[in-house]
């Protein structure tokens, strides 16, 4: 016996109409790198928050730089979260290749600037 999902209850209902349910593994998997993805936000935030809030000592215009550039990273992180799990939820249902993380590029840049920007911000103080 097969069950049956009410697809119009399931978030995004659009995306759930699309092609055949996949293989639970690969939705969960999918699931948890979304949930990476809100963690990596959270730490993102967290550290450009902590960086403008405690005196460490740095130029504090290559601080607060660095602080805005992690701040923004961590803004971009759940974006990246949700449309990678959008686009990669429906290649599995479409049985189609896996799309890029496109927003991972703008994240990972910002935060080797802010990196090389604090390596300087030690280095001269």
């Amino acid at each position: 016996m097969e069950h049956q999902v009410d697809d119009d209850r399931r978030f995004p209902a659009r995306l759930y109409r699309e092609g055949v349910e996949p293989d639970p593994r690969f939705s969960l998997a999918n699931e948890r790198t979304f949930l990476a993805w809100i963690r990596t936000a959270v730490a993102l935030v967290a550290a450009g928050v902590a960086l403008e809030a405690l005196d460490l000592g740095l130029n504090p215009s290559i601080r607060r730089t660095a602080a805005l550039l992690l701040i923004w990273a961590g803004l971009l992180a759940p974006l990246q979260a949700w449309v990678g799990w959008y686009a990669t939820e429906r290649a599995l249902r479409r049985d189609r290749p896996l799309p890029p993380a496109r927003i991972a590029l703008p994240v990972a840049a910002a935060v080797v600037v802010a990196a090389v920007l604090l390596l300087i911000g030690v280095l001269t103080r």
